[in-house]
């Protein structure tokens, strides 16, 4: 792996190093202050310099190219929003798009543009990036992708199918087209690293959850709490790609637009078809194909029916070529998507059972504080009753310390029979309390 990132990782340039000298000397020059630590002519000029991408053909090979974003659009005929999503300073959800003549991929660390005949990949040091270069290489040298396509004797392009005992053997059949074959093994990179993120949080949620049910405390429900926020984060990363290949399962327009291969050599059939059709034209008018055709010579009546018949040629192969790409040719996607389709709706319900079970502990949780708070509540209400009960003797006391002479103070056993009467009148009080609290049932007695 460090052989392959030294060999696809450019050399750092010279420029970078005076970076800093270099913005300091423009704010000299200008006398303004410039943004500490912020270079704004380099982030100004970042989106139309040159960046460095990773390419893979259809043999396997690799090569770092040096290619500014203009020149992308122009080589993938895509437009300026389609290459930011693959901008690294940007952050957007997981996204698959067909266009034209390329498949842009965004899912997690894999942003790819795949085409017929090549995948460009942003030269990145994540380590995801260079695994998938290399799986892709491994599987492009186990089996050509370049004897998918022949033309049979009639000059009509037709796929060739082989057999189904070959093809169950490799996880990428071999007649998929190459720009299948690089989209499953991002699909296979992505779901791949989502199920590892998931099953890393099952086996740090479960004993935590139940350490957390066992023992309520502060530092665990603070570690309980980072541990939703990841699984909130992580379930809305596997949600926007189970919908983004629900979606491209449900619109059959889109999983047409994707047959790269298919529209390239429908495209060189076409051009191949309009020749022969030219051709037979200019025999059956008795013109020599050798030798050139004055435009003098020829009527413009002759001319206006040679271009419609082109044109009605071309509509007709066109049409043909596309409902049959589209009824037939769209099975091997679909089927493609529903395998990802699964694997990645086996990690979402992975997830959602994991949640469910944070909802239970919470549950089960609040109904321990709950149960807490019940019984400090009965806990003061017995408390405030025997409070109550206690003042009666206060009552008593003050009655007894008044400043005034009775004949029952006089007497020697009177103090003696006031405390008996005042602890039995407090007893009774008491216990028809608790009786009450029994009755109406506010506390289990």
């Amino acid at each position: 792996m460090s052989e392959l990132k030294e060999r696809l990782l450019p050399p750092r340039p010279a420029s970078a190093l005076n970076l800093r000298d270099a913005a300091a000397s423009r704010s000299s020059a200008s006398g303004r202050t410039s943004l500490l630590g912020v270079d704004v002519l380099g982030l100004k000029k970042r989106g139309q310099g040159l960046r460095s991408w990773i390419r893979v053909d259809t043999s396997g090979n690799t090569q770092v190219m040096e290619v500014d974003k203009f020149t992308m659009m122009r080589r993938c005929d895509l437009p300026a929003r389609d290459l930011r999503l693959l901008d690294p300073l940007f952050v957007y959800p997981s996204t698959i798009l067909g266009r034209e003549k390329a498949i842009v991929v965004n899912l997690e660390q894999i942003r790819c543009i795949i085409t017929a005949d090549e995948v460009l990949l942003l030269n990145s040091l994540d380590n995801y990036v260079l695994r998938y270069v290399v799986e892709l290489q491994q599987r492009l040298k186990t089996s050509g992708v370049g004897e998918i396509w022949q033309q049979d004797n009639g000059g009509q392009l037709s796929r060739r199918r082989r057999s189904f005992d070959n093809s169950f053997e490799n996880s990428s059949p071999d007649y998929l087209p190459f720009e299948f074959r690089a989209l499953e093994i991002a699909l296979e990179a992505a779901c791949t690293f989502l199920d590892s993120q998931a099953s890393e949080l099952e086996i740090e949620a479960y004993p935590l959850l139940d350490e957390l049910t066992s023992k309520i405390s502060t530092l665990n429900l603070e570690r309980v709490r980072r541990l939703k926020s990841r699984l909130v984060a992580l379930t809305r990363r596997v949600q926007k790609v189970r919908d983004e290949i629900e979606q491209l399962m449900d619109d059959d327009g889109d999983m047409a637009e994707m047959y790269l291969t298919e529209k390239k050599k429908r495209m060189e059939g076409s051009l191949y078809g309009d020749h022969q059709s030219l051709l037979g034209y200019r025999s059956n008018d008795g013109l020599s194909v050798s030798a050139p055709v004055s435009p003098v010579s020829s009527p413009p009546d002759s001319r206006s029916r040679l271009d419609r018949s082109v044109s009605i040629a071309r509509s007709r192969h066109d049409s043909a070529r596309s409902s049959e790409g589209v009824t037939e040719n769209i099975e091997e996607l679909e089927m493609l998507l529903e395998a990802y389709f699964v694997v990645i709706d086996s990690t979402l319900n992975k997830l959602t059972s994991l949640k469910e079970y944070i909802d239970d502990t919470e549950d089960f949780i609040n109904i321990q504080l709950d149960n807490v708070r019940n019984q400090l509540i009965q806990f003061e209400l017995l408390l405030t009753t025997a409070t109550f009960v206690v003042a009666i003797f206060g009552v008593v006391a003050g009655i007894f310390g008044m400043n005034f002479e009775i004949d029952f103070f006089t007497q020697p056993g009177a103090f003696r029979w006031v405390l008996i009467i005042t602890g039995i009148c407090g007893f009774v009080i008491f216990s028809a309390f608790v009786w009450f609290f029994k009755y109406r049932r506010l506390m289990p007695l």
